[in-house]
């Protein structure tokens, strides 16, 4: 069975994209910033700022996706393009092994994200997956 990368691009939007809404949930106080990023927000400013640098960051990975898909015309060169994305997959093993250290049960089970992430990203940028 041979991997449809066009599928695991779409899944990485959409996951991103509900990532962002999350994000968004926070910032409008639907949720608690205390049970995200790691329990570590100690204030309304921090969560601001850290909120906000998530939704860019999301934003940014979105659009790489969209490139790398084809779905939108490049900004980068395929091999710029195939770099980033290299650098959002160490990001989300990292982010998989802090979420597996978080304080809150809640943000644990974010790994199980993360490491999805980290997974689609490996098949969609490793040679052989194409």
């Amino acid at each position: 069975m041979k991997f449809n990368i066009s599928i695991a691009l779409k899944l990485l939007v959409l996951i991103s994209f509900l990532g962002i809404l999350f994000q968004f949930l926070i910032l409008f106080n639907c949720i608690p910033y205390d049970i995200t990023w790691g329990g570590r927000l100690k204030s309304d400013e921090q969560m601001y700022i850290f909120v906000s640098l998530g939704i860019l960051i999301n934003s940014f990975f979105i659009f790489i996706l969209l490139q790398k898909g084809e779905f939108i015309n490049s900004l980068f060169t395929e091999k710029i393009t195939t770099i980033i994305l290299w650098g959002f997959f160490g990001l989300f093993i990292l982010n998989t092994i802090g979420n597996l250290f978080a304080k809150t049960y809640f943000e644990k089970g974010f790994a199980l994200i993360t490491g999805l992430y980290s997974f689609l990203l490996w098949k969609v940028n490793w040679p052989l997956g194409k």
